[in-house]
């Protein structure tokens, strides 16, 4: 057990003082940050405006159009032949707009004439206005106030509660969802990365036959087993890493962000009117608050040891797969074959997670969480959901030994294949080393 203690402990201090591992660790969240706002920043930098000629054949709909910031709406233009020949030569946000004859009670014939294929977004756009328009002009002329429907908007919101053994307590499936999700896809993010770094470390130091010297001391399977075990410890400090610094910066960003927003507080209390911008703000705030709330619900600590331990299952099941093929090739090229079929199954996790996000107490559900294969992403999708204890503890207790297993084959091509050089290696043949 000390040689293992020693090869974990060379495993963990020569990945942690590395440059690389420092520099991802303390970038990494920036760089996860940047993902998520730099393409919102730009788009919203370079967005450009649109500016649409109408030409209304039925008269219904002049003036009715709103423009926006992001497209104009102008009902003085030219003849429509003259409009074509000017938007035809004209940049791609110069668009006609024609919209045909109709009496309120068919829908018009609608074309738009643009020098290059118009965005989803404005097309919906345009869409949503006549049809609200035409909406409107059926009301009167069935002798109905459109102002009174307007007012008839009512909005139902379900409020969930969970009855378990403690009592009763506020649930939210929207919480539970992005949670979820969200877990499971760092897991799978997590197998693939630190999967990868076992099989190449195992790569390297059978190329530099470092490894004969090695075996000489310690056994091919304790090997194994430490370098897997140092590689998850240096994983587990990154993630742990990871989430301080994010949870740092998200609290930095927020208190920055409420120091801008003071200004706008004191004008809006002054008794000047809230315009349609300070409106829609106030909506996100509020959406935004809601939100906090519905994730508030759940039960953090609980969904985080959930999360550390299909994270270290998952990672020492497949890792222990990884560093088989490590041993069994001599190079990237020869890896590949071997790694689909071990690829496949988090593939798959991930593809029916989005089903089993949608019905986690199904039969699916329960077989896929139960599978050590995919139980690591899969069940990490449904703890948020609260399934029952006993799944839970099936899904450990076959993930447990789903890991023994693995490695005690994974063991046995190991020890033969470290020391296989110069020839490349078939299933057929890694199935005879299994069983050596």
């Amino acid at each position: 057990m000390k040689k293992i203690f020693l090869i974990i402990e060379r495993e963990y201090l020569s990945r942690v003082k590395k440059k690389s591992f420092l520099i991802m660790t303390m970038v990494g969240p920036l760089l996860f940050a940047a993902i998520s706002i730099i393409p919102a920043w730009l788009a919203l930098k370079n967005k450009s405006q649109n500016v649409v000629t109408v030409i209304d054949q039925s008269g219904l709909f002049k003036g009715k159009l709103k423009s926006n910031e992001e497209t104009i709406f102008k009902f003085d233009g030219l003849a429509e032949e003259a409009e074509k020949s000017r938007i035809k030569s004209a940049d791609d946000h110069q668009m006609l707009l024609v919209i045909g004859q109709t009496d309120g009670k068919t829908n018009p014939d609608i074309r738009i004439f643009g020098s290059g294929n118009p965005s989803l977004d404005l097309i919906e756009s345009i869409e949503n206005q006549i049809d609200a328009e035409l909406k409107n002009t059926q009301l009167k002329q069935a002798g109905i106030d459109p102002a009174l429907v307007e007012k008839i908007n009512p909005k139902v919101e379900i409020n969930t509660t969970v009855l378990s053994d403690e009592g009763e307590k506020e649930g939210s499936s929207t919480a539970a969802t992005i949670v979820g999700f969200g877990g499971g896809f760092l897991i799978y993010i997590f197998i693939f990365l630190y999967g990868s770094q076992v099989m190449t470390g195992v790569m390297e130091e059978k190329t530099n036959r470092v490894v004969e010297i090695i075996i000489s001391s310690v056994k091919p399977f304790q090997l194994m087993l430490g370098k897997i075990s140092g590689v998850a410890l240096v994983g587990l400090t990154q993630f742990l890493l990871w989430a301080a610094l994010t949870y740092a910066l998200s609290t930095i960003a927020g208190t920055a962000l409420l120091k801008n927003q003071e200004p706008q507080k004191i004008t809006q209390t002054s008794g000047a009117p809230q315009d349609d911008a300070s409106a829609e703000g106030s909506k996100q705030k509020d959406n935004t608050g809601g939100l906090l709330k519905e994730l508030s619900s759940v039960n953090i600590p609980y969904i985080f040891f959930c999360f550390l331990f299909y994270f270290l299952g998952g990672y020492l099941l497949y890792s222990a797969l990884f560093a088989a093929v490590g041993a069994a090739v001599d190079n990237q090229q020869d890896a590949q074959q071997f790694m689909m079929p071990i690829t496949i199954p988090i593939i798959l996790a991930i593809i029916v997670g989005q089903f089993i996000i949608k019905d986690p107490n199904s039969n699916l559900a329960f077989w896929f969480s139960v599978i050590p294969f995919t139980s690591p992403i899969i069940m990490m999708m449904r703890i948020p959901f609260e399934p029952p204890v006993w799944q839970i503890v099936v899904s450990m207790v076959c993930l447990i030994a789903g890991f023994l297993g693995t490695t005690w084959l994974a063991g046995k091509i190991y020890r033969v294949g470290i020391l296989m050089y110069g020839k490349k290696v078939t299933y057929k043949e890694l199935w005879k080393w299994m069983w050596y």
